[in-house]
């Protein structure tokens, strides 16, 4: 079976688009090759800046015969159908053949495709795949119609097996398939034939050519760990950029610098931010004091000077970047002296959050507002709390983030230390946003937990309030993202922070800020031509645009129902023209419940992430105190870890039983088996033995719930087992006797009871 080896070569694809190139190259290529017939026994393939390779093992030499059977119309159809059925197959009336069939004589085509050499197919399907590549964005050259993502010069497409390599013909806009490549622009010359992919890797290795990606990853990570090791110093872990810089060249020349002293004062993170955007240079620590350093550069060429031409006009370049920075941050620090930081986020009233939920200030203010309230359940400093919820976005206004806006956060802790403010304070600046993702550190300082809590819980109830909810795959304001936050915050830090509380105080705050701005539900009188007026007792204020000069209209389509549920569209009339103010509002009652079941469908995802099975997640659920996620948890953890144990599974089969039976009874006999259960009663010794142990499990289950040790309470639980499968071994539950009947009845409901106090086992699968 022969291998085939394609490589599309052009200018410089950027390294952003080089992965996913990899891997659309593979599938459409293999796909196609497939779906024609061919199969194969590997496929693998690699780029470089200048090109994508595929390299595919075991290919067979040519597709199989297909033999297909179509159906056709009955022989007494019309003639008209028989014309249209022989057109489709492209047979004649002598080529089909007629079959008895249950509706009479049928006609049947067989159709018979011979086989296709497998070059002619992979000429197709590459045509086809470069024709129809995914770029996220291509270009046009010259005078022809193809797209790439920059100019595509040539084709290598090569058949090779024991006898020798084949090209594959294929032309395509004037580029004509072959069997040669090119090496490093600067450090190889002339074109190199090849025979087979490892003719192929081996000559680009001599031409200054490292084809696989991870290969120049290693190399530069390695390289640039010795010279730094070598200098005393530290190479900062950056996976994101060396992904990045591996794409950028082809042979990887790794390089040391200094960074000049006068830059060494700005923040780490600065320095850092500033070498990897800018510059895509990584930093270098000095692991005593860690401060960063210095810097590596990786070059795409080897020179005669070992590099120090490229590393003298790197460093010139990188002073103009450090000297902007160096700008930025003494700036922003005068700013800070002068007017502190609550004078830094004035500005942030002319920001505009989001058009129906205010400004970024108005914004501060609801969060001020609920981080008081959250502040005494985290264990934080109401004050302390307020403090650092109305400066925490000041860096927002500063003239380094609004040049790095990454660093977001990060320069707000810098900037309020510099203020002189409280440690927690600066802490909360930095840490209100975290986590940002499933890796990301959750802050555990009391003030940062309560304002980071409030900044995610205003948000939630903010967007549920105004109906812009989560659709699909479609996420603009990261609410699911801010969900899973809150989960963290909770559980990480052992919390008990009630989603339905803390949605009621920042709900209730939105709705003062709403009446507060423009007294929205002062009065609303329906009106003969459908539209609703509503009177204002004061002005909007300048930051609407526009002042009110006339009433506030609403058309409703179902006005009685709006009415109910306070939900309407707001419009007024300004300056002569109508304006959509544009807020939904809803009751509570309403909002709470949806968003508390937003909140357990990302808890799912995030226990199933853990391996929690989603039957569990449901019976946790479904048990009281569901908006407390800590709670949560902690039950779906002990229940999970129960049902695993040989115990749990056959206790579980034993609730199972007992409940089918006591409900088949209930609904014969019309009457709930729920109290009354006596011992006296007991007939036997394995019942006397089932009334020991629940007498048992119930005294060590009722403290373990209320002190939420959930562990002991399944472990108590699981006592239940060998007790339970003695009962229903030895003992028939419809006795003869109404009395012993139903004392039996009763002695299963006390099982139910006792299970369902743990979590709710209905909801297990089986």
């Amino acid at each position: 079976m022969p291998d085939l080896l394609i490589e599309l070569f052009s200018e410089e694809i950027p390294a952003r688009m080089q992965a996913r190139a990899r891997e659309d190259l593979k599938k459409l290529v293999t796909d196609g090759l497939v779906e024609a017939g061919l199969t194969y026994g590997g496929a693998a393939a690699f780029s470089t800046p200048r090109r994508l390779t595929l390299a595919i093992e075991g290919l067979t030499a040519e597709s199989a015969a297909v033999r297909e059977e179509r159906k056709g119309p009955s022989a007494a159809a019309p003639e008209a159908a028989i014309e249209g059925f022989l057109r489709s197959t492209g047979l004649t009336r002598d080529q089909l053949e007629l079959r008895d069939d249950k509706k009479g004589q049928t006609f049947f085509a067989v159709i018979t495709k011979p086989g296709r050499k497998a070059p002619a197919i992979i000429a197709e399907v590459l045509e086809a795949t470069i024709r129809t590549f995914p770029w996220p964005k291509s270009m046009r050259w010259g005078n022809g119609s193809l797209r790439w993502v920059r100019p595509l010069h040539s084709i290598l497409c090569i058949l090779s097996d024991e006898a020798g390599a084949e090209v594959v013909p294929l032309t395509l806009d004037g580029i004509n398939a072959g069997n040669q490549t090119w090496g490093h622009r600067f450090l190889s010359k002339g074109a190199i034939t090849v025979s087979s992919f490892d003719d192929y890797a081996a000559k680009l290795k001599r031409a200054h050519v490292l084809l696989d990606s991870a290969e120049r990853e290693a190399h530069i990570w390695a390289d640039a760990g010795n010279l730094a090791f070598a200098a005393g110093l530290e190479l900062v872990e950056d996976k994101g950029l060396l992904s990045e810089v591996a794409g950028l060249v082809e042979w990887p020349v790794v390089l040391l610098g200094q960074i000049g002293e006068d830059f060494l004062g700005l923040p780490p993170e600065v320095l850092q931010t500033s070498m990897r955007e800018h510059q895509k240079f990584f930093s270098v620590k000095n692991p005593r004091t860690g401060r960063i350093e210095g810097f590596v550069t990786v070059a795409n060429t080897k020179t005669a000077d070992h590099g120090a031409t490229i590393l003298k006009g790197n460093q010139k370049v990188l002073s103009a970047r450090l000297s902007d920075a160096k700008f930025f941050w003494e700036n922003d620090l005068r700013t800070v002296s002068t007017v502190g930081l609550e004078g830094m986020a004035e500005g942030l009233k002319n920001v505009t959050f989001h058009n129906k939920l205010g400004s970024q200030a108005d914004r501060i203010a609801r969060i001020e507002a609920l981080a008081r309230e959250i502040a005494p359940l985290v264990g934080a400093s109401p004050d302390l709390a307020a403090e650092a919820a109305r400066v925490m976005k000041a860096d927002l206004q500063s003239a380094m983030v609004g040049e790095f806006p990454e660093l977001q956060g990060i320069m707000g802790g810098y900037y309020a230390r510099a203020a002189g403010l409280p440690e927690p304070v600066a802490l909360a600046c930095k840490a209100h946003y975290q986590p940002l993702g499933p890796s990301d550190a959750v802050p555990s300082d009391p003030v940062s937990v309560a304002v980071a809590l409030a900044d995610k819980i205003d948000t939630l109830t903010g967007f549920w309030a105004i109906d812009e909810k989560p659709t699909g795959s479609k996420d603009p304001f990261a609410l699911r993202r801010a969900v899973l936050g809150k989960a963290r915050l909770d559980v990480e830090n052992d919390l008990r922070v009630g989603i339905n509380a803390v949605v009621v105080w920042a709900f209730g705050g939105l709705v003062r800020q709403w009446n507060a701005t423009c007294n929205l539900f002062v009065q609303l009188e329906k009106r003969q031509d459908g539209f609703f007026t509503l009177d204002v007792t004061q002005e909007y204020p300048a930051s609407l645009s526009a002042k009110c000069t006339d009433v506030i209209v609403a058309r409703v389509t179902d006005a009685e129902r709006m009415i109910a549920e306070k939900k309407w569209k707001i419009q007024y009339l300004a300056d002569g023209k109508v304006r959509d103010f544009g807020i939904y509002t809803k009751p509570m009652s309403l909002v709470s419940p949806d968003l508390l079941t937003f909140f357990h469908d990302r808890l799912k995802v995030f226990l199933k992430d853990q391996g929690i099975r989603h039957d569990v997640i449901d019976a946790c659920l479904a048990m009281p105190g569901n908006d407390d996620l800590t709670l949560l948890v902690k039950r779906a953890e002990a229940l999970a870890a129960f049902l695993k144990t040989d115990d749990g599974g056959n206790l579980l089969q034993g609730f199972k039983r007992a409940n089918n039976i006591l409900t088949q009874a209930e609904a014969k006999d019309g009457v709930e088996y729920s109290y009354g259960a006596d011992v006296k009663f007991a007939e036997t010794g394995e019942e006397r033995a089932l009334f020991a142990a629940l007498d048992a499990a119930d005294a060590a289950i009722a403290p373990a719930m209320k002190a939420e040790d959930f562990a002991t309470a399944m472990q108590a639980m699981a006592s239940l087992r060998a007790p339970t499968d003695a009962f229903f071994t030895a003992v028939q539950v419809n006795a003869d006797s109404p009395v012993v009947r139903r004392n039996r009845l009763n002695l299963l409901s006390r099982i139910r009871t006792l299970c369902l106090s743990v979590a709710d086992l209905t909801k297990l699968d089986g």
